[in-house]
Protein backbone atom coordinates (compact mmCIF):
# COMPACT_ATOMS: atom_id res chain seq x y z
CA UNK A 1 0.00 0.00 0.00
CA UNK A 2 2.92 2.29 0.78
CA UNK A 3 4.20 1.90 -2.72
CA UNK A 4 0.74 2.19 -4.82
CA UNK A 5 0.98 5.70 -2.36
CA UNK A 6 3.76 7.16 -3.05
CA UNK A 7 4.26 6.36 -6.72
CA UNK A 8 0.74 8.17 -7.14
CA UNK A 9 2.37 10.79 -4.74
CA UNK A 10 5.08 11.21 -6.80
CA UNK A 11 3.66 10.72 -10.54
CA UNK A 12 0.99 13.70 -8.89
CA UNK A 13 4.16 15.87 -8.19
CA UNK A 14 5.93 15.07 -11.53
CA UNK A 15 2.84 16.73 -13.76
CA UNK A 16 3.04 20.13 -12.32
CA UNK A 17 6.67 20.39 -12.93
CA UNK A 18 6.56 19.14 -16.44
CA UNK A 19 4.18 21.79 -16.89
CA UNK A 20 6.18 24.31 -15.65
CA UNK A 21 9.12 23.55 -17.43
CA UNK A 22 7.30 23.38 -20.84
CA UNK A 23 6.08 26.68 -20.14
CA UNK A 24 9.25 28.62 -19.50
CA UNK A 25 10.12 30.58 -22.52
CA UNK A 26 13.57 31.99 -22.89
CA UNK A 27 13.44 35.82 -20.85
CA UNK A 28 13.01 38.56 -23.16
CA UNK A 29 16.14 40.75 -23.39
CA UNK A 30 16.33 43.78 -21.18
CA UNK A 31 15.72 47.59 -22.86
CA UNK A 32 18.85 49.31 -23.85
CA UNK A 33 18.43 51.71 -20.99
CA UNK A 34 16.46 49.93 -18.51
CA UNK A 35 16.69 52.63 -15.32
CA UNK A 36 16.03 55.96 -17.61
CA UNK A 37 13.24 53.62 -19.10
CA UNK A 38 11.59 52.64 -16.02
CA UNK A 39 11.72 56.01 -14.54
CA UNK A 40 10.37 57.57 -17.51
CA UNK A 41 7.49 54.83 -17.40
CA UNK A 42 6.62 55.87 -13.82
CA UNK A 43 7.15 60.06 -14.82
CA UNK A 44 4.54 59.07 -17.70
CA UNK A 45 1.79 57.63 -15.20
CA UNK A 46 2.46 60.12 -12.85
CA UNK A 47 2.11 63.30 -14.84
CA UNK A 48 -0.41 61.91 -16.97
CA UNK A 49 -2.59 61.87 -13.34
CA UNK A 50 -1.48 65.34 -12.47
CA UNK A 51 -2.63 66.65 -16.06
CA UNK A 52 -6.08 64.76 -15.95
CA UNK A 53 -6.78 66.52 -12.66
CA UNK A 54 -5.76 69.79 -13.72
CA UNK A 55 -8.28 69.27 -16.79
CA UNK A 56 -10.77 67.57 -14.50
CA UNK A 57 -11.40 70.28 -12.03
CA UNK A 58 -13.72 73.17 -13.26
CA UNK A 59 -12.43 76.53 -13.42
CA UNK A 60 -14.09 78.14 -10.32
CA UNK A 61 -12.36 75.54 -7.92
CA UNK A 62 -8.85 76.25 -9.13
CA UNK A 63 -8.96 79.23 -6.33
CA UNK A 64 -10.40 76.43 -3.70
CA UNK A 65 -7.98 76.45 -0.80
CA UNK A 66 -9.36 73.62 1.92
CA UNK A 67 -7.50 76.66 4.27
CA UNK A 68 -5.87 79.81 3.99
CA UNK A 69 -2.52 78.98 4.69
CA UNK A 70 -1.80 76.39 1.51
CA UNK A 71 -1.68 76.75 -2.13
CA UNK A 72 -5.22 76.61 -4.23
CA UNK A 73 -5.71 74.05 -6.53
CA UNK A 74 -4.40 76.20 -9.47
CA UNK A 75 -1.25 77.05 -7.39
CA UNK A 76 -0.54 73.19 -7.21
CA UNK A 77 -0.92 73.41 -11.02
CA UNK A 78 1.69 76.25 -11.20
CA UNK A 79 3.67 75.15 -9.16
CA UNK A 80 4.28 71.16 -10.37
CA UNK A 81 4.55 73.42 -14.18
CA UNK A 82 7.39 75.47 -12.33
CA UNK A 83 8.79 72.05 -10.55
CA UNK A 84 9.12 70.17 -13.72
CA UNK A 85 10.99 72.78 -15.80
CA UNK A 86 13.40 73.51 -13.20
CA UNK A 87 14.24 69.81 -12.27
CA UNK A 88 14.14 68.68 -15.79
CA UNK A 89 16.34 71.74 -16.80
CA UNK A 90 18.85 71.06 -14.26
CA UNK A 91 19.11 67.23 -15.00
CA UNK A 92 19.85 67.85 -18.56
CA UNK A 93 21.85 70.82 -18.20
CA UNK A 94 20.12 73.35 -19.34
CA UNK A 95 18.92 76.84 -18.34
CA UNK A 96 15.26 76.40 -16.95
CA UNK A 97 12.92 77.96 -20.13
CA UNK A 98 9.85 78.97 -17.93
CA UNK A 99 9.73 80.56 -14.70
CA UNK A 100 7.10 81.52 -12.25
CA UNK A 101 4.02 80.18 -13.66
CA UNK A 102 2.41 79.85 -10.30
CA UNK A 103 2.64 83.29 -9.41
CA UNK A 104 1.39 84.52 -12.82
CA UNK A 105 -0.78 82.24 -14.31
CA UNK A 106 -4.35 82.20 -12.91
CA UNK A 107 -6.98 80.71 -15.23
CA UNK A 108 -7.42 77.18 -15.46
CA UNK A 109 -6.95 77.32 -19.78
CA UNK A 110 -3.11 79.18 -18.95
CA UNK A 111 -2.55 76.71 -15.88
CA UNK A 112 -3.77 73.48 -17.94
CA UNK A 113 -1.81 74.27 -21.32
CA UNK A 114 1.57 75.59 -18.55
CA UNK A 115 1.38 71.69 -17.12
CA UNK A 116 1.18 69.78 -20.51
CA UNK A 117 3.92 71.99 -21.27
CA UNK A 118 6.23 70.74 -18.50
CA UNK A 119 5.37 67.79 -18.98
CA UNK A 120 6.55 67.40 -22.90
CA UNK A 121 9.64 69.52 -21.32
CA UNK A 122 10.36 66.65 -18.70
CA UNK A 123 9.43 63.82 -21.66
CA UNK A 124 11.74 65.35 -24.10
CA UNK A 125 14.44 65.48 -21.73
CA UNK A 126 13.80 61.92 -20.94
CA UNK A 127 14.22 61.15 -24.45
CA UNK A 128 17.32 62.34 -24.46
CA UNK A 129 18.65 60.39 -21.91
CA UNK A 130 20.83 57.49 -21.10
CA UNK A 131 21.76 55.16 -18.32
CA UNK A 132 25.41 56.22 -18.97
CA UNK A 133 24.06 60.32 -18.90
CA UNK A 134 22.08 59.73 -16.02
CA UNK A 135 25.14 58.35 -13.83
CA UNK A 136 26.84 61.41 -14.64
CA UNK A 137 26.45 63.93 -11.62
CA UNK A 138 24.90 67.91 -11.60
CA UNK A 139 25.28 69.79 -8.53
CA UNK A 140 21.04 70.60 -7.20
CA UNK A 141 20.39 72.31 -3.64
CA UNK A 142 24.64 72.06 -2.73
CA UNK A 143 24.55 68.08 -3.35
CA UNK A 144 25.66 65.85 -6.42
CA UNK A 145 23.34 64.14 -7.64
CA UNK A 146 22.87 61.66 -10.76
CA UNK A 147 20.88 63.00 -13.60
CA UNK A 148 18.33 60.14 -13.05
CA UNK A 149 18.43 61.11 -9.54
CA UNK A 150 17.21 64.69 -10.19
CA UNK A 151 14.45 62.98 -12.56
CA UNK A 152 13.26 60.93 -9.61
CA UNK A 153 13.19 63.45 -7.42
CA UNK A 154 10.91 65.15 -10.24
CA UNK A 155 8.47 62.37 -10.28
CA UNK A 156 8.29 62.18 -6.47
CA UNK A 157 7.53 65.65 -6.41
CA UNK A 158 4.77 65.27 -9.32
CA UNK A 159 3.50 62.15 -7.47
CA UNK A 160 3.45 64.51 -3.78
CA UNK A 161 1.45 67.01 -5.12
CA UNK A 162 -0.94 64.60 -7.03
CA UNK A 163 -1.65 63.33 -3.55
CA UNK A 164 -2.92 67.28 -2.44
CA UNK A 165 -4.71 67.74 -5.65
CA UNK A 166 -6.87 64.33 -5.68
CA UNK A 167 -7.99 65.75 -1.63
CA UNK A 168 -8.86 69.00 -3.34
CA UNK A 169 -10.54 67.28 -5.62
CA UNK A 170 -12.35 64.81 -3.26
CA UNK A 171 -13.56 68.02 -0.92
CA UNK A 172 -15.14 69.32 -3.94
CA UNK A 173 -17.01 65.47 -4.78
CA UNK A 174 -14.72 64.88 -7.91
CA UNK A 175 -13.34 61.22 -8.59
CA UNK A 176 -9.94 61.88 -9.54
CA UNK A 177 -8.05 60.45 -12.32
CA UNK A 178 -6.65 57.40 -11.05
CA UNK A 179 -9.79 56.35 -8.64
CA UNK A 180 -11.96 56.46 -12.28
CA UNK A 181 -13.24 53.75 -13.53
CA UNK A 182 -12.01 51.29 -10.85
CA UNK A 183 -13.51 48.26 -9.63
CA UNK A 184 -16.41 48.14 -7.18
CA UNK A 185 -15.80 47.32 -3.42
CA UNK A 186 -17.11 44.14 -2.49
CA UNK A 187 -20.17 43.95 -0.61
CA UNK A 188 -19.84 43.19 2.59
CA UNK A 189 -21.28 39.75 3.50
Amino acid sequence: MNKKLCFVFAAWMAVPVALLAQEKSPPAAPPANPITASEKGFYSFVSTAVVGAAEKMPEENYSFKPTPEVRSFGQLVGHVADASYMFCSQAIGEANPAKNIEKTKTSKADLVAAIKDGVAYCTKAFGAMTDAKGSQMVKMFNFDLARLTVFSINTAHTDEHYGNMVTYMRLKGIVPPTSENQPPAPAPK
